[in-house]
């Protein structure tokens, strides 16, 4: 498939197709991608749109969040630790417009998402905590 062609399609196959691990990595994409788009804005005064990229990464990392298995224990216990932490520090972003809280939380969900990305390539085998994620295209 040409992902030039159609991308919205190539994109919907990339999400049927995926792993959960490599589903995990995908949103983690997602959250990097609006946290940076957000750090722009901000740094531009657009506020508005800032808000808006927030509130995407927010909505990813919520949906992260939620889909937790708490039964798994320390890994999932940590996860939410730092799914919390960083949605503090995005709510204190937004609050006081001080983008290095943004910055601190691009830098976490970076770490995280190339744990993840080796996990779902193979390179480490994949905790028993991966969420199990249902995901609808975002952009």
């Amino acid at each position: 498939m040409n992902p030039y062609a159609n991308p919205q399609a190539y994109r919907q196959a990339s999400v049927l197709t995926a792993t959960p691990a490599q589903l995990v990595v995908m949103l983690y994409d997602g959250v990097g991608r609006f946290l940076r788009q957000a750090e722009v804005a901000f740094g531009e005064g657009a506020w508005a749109h800032a808000h808006d990229r927030l509130g995407r990464a927010e909505a990813i990392i919520n949906e992260l969040h939620g889909t937790l298995d708490m039964s798994q224990g320390l890994i999932s216990e940590r996860l939410e630790a730092i799914y919390v932490f960083c949605k503090r520090q995005l709510t204190e972003a937004r609050v006081e417009k001080q983008p290095e809280k943004i910055r601190t939380v691009i830098r976490l969900f970076g770490d995280l998402r190339d744990a993840w990305a080796q996990i779902a390539s193979g390179g480490t085998q994949a905790p028993s905590a991966v969420p199990t994620v249902g995901v609808a295209a975002t952009a």
